[in-house]
């Protein structure tokens, strides 16, 4: 069950943080810890943002607002690692698996990519993610390292200069339907574009291997574009019917390549979707 307690620090209050909040919201100390580490706790000062706190042994002051987000469930998963494919200084390339998300939630960030990347660098690097993959595909990602690199891969995204590709596998003969395609379906109000082309299709299991390009990002767009026309992907637990698998959602970013924004040249990476070796 999700919980979330908030106080605001009083004068009776332990001037350390894991203390009031052991103290307030009747959690043992090491539950306390627990969450603080795996980023599920919030301080905010007056003038400034809410940011995550991790140090149990962290000064508070009065007037501060501390926040703790509680799910066991959360707190106890054991996430899937990710892998560092490229490293440019500026930016990395990861490979993110299925069932790791993309960035934190106020309940915590330890399945994230995130903060793995963090861990990666040891907290040396600062983390933005310019583009995000959902928690139940694999894939891959870049990571920048620095505002400016932030700033020119955000830019290069919204401009189309990154070339992505997505490899999935729908139900269906989608080779008998159309082999190659657009498809054209508003998505939240809002024009959405998908391009697609057959890889081959799999008669022993009546599935179909597709590659995607996306000229719009809108959310889940590759999932719901292809269950509108009757093909959804296999093991998607949201979209579809009849679709269930047991290995999980078959969506794959495996293809990533761009002009460096660095003037390090041309980058490209492959990954077999069998695996997270770059070709």
């Amino acid at each position: 069950m999700q919980t979330r307690f908030d106080i605001t620090i009083d004068r009776s209050d332990p001037a350390v943080a894991c203390d009031a909040l052991t103290r307030r919201t009747g959690l043992s100390k090491s539950k306390v810890k627990q969450a603080m580490i795996k980023g599920a706790v919030w301080l905010q000062r007056p003038g400034e943002r809410p940011r995550r706190i991790r140090r149990a042994t962290m000064i508070v002051h009065i007037g501060d607002r501390l926040a703790l987000y509680h799910d066991p469930t959360i707190l106890e998963l054991r996430p899937p690692a990710a892998h560092c494919l490229r490293d440019h200084s500026q930016y990395s390339i990861w490979f993110k698996p299925a069932g790791l998300m993309t960035q934190g939630t106020r309940f915590g960030d330890h399945c994230a990519l995130s903060r793995q990347v963090e861990h990666h660098f040891g907290g040396k690097r600062k983390v933005y993610v310019v583009h995000r993959l959902d928690r139940e595909a694999s894939g891959l990602l870049i990571v920048a390292h620095t505002r400016s690199a932030a700033a020119h891969l955000s830019r290069m995204l919204r401009n189309h200069a990154i070339e992505k590709s997505y490899r999935i596998c729908v139900r269906g003969d989608l080779s008998h339907f159309r082999r190659s395609g657009h498809i054209d379906f508003i998505l939240d109000e809002k024009a959405a574009h998908t391009e697609y082309e057959v890889i081959r299709y799999l008669e022993e299991t009546d599935h179909t291997l597709v590659r995607v390009r996306l000229r719009t990002g809108r959310l889940h767009q590759i999932r719901r574009h292809m269950d509108m026309i009757g093909f959804p992907v296999i093991g998607d637990p949201r979209y579809g019917q009849n679709n269930k698998n047991t290995a999980g959602l078959q969506l794959v970013a495996d293809s990533l390549a761009f002009d460096c924004p660095f003037g390090k040249g041309r980058v490209a990476v492959t990954i077999d979707p069998e695996g997270i070796q770059p070709l």
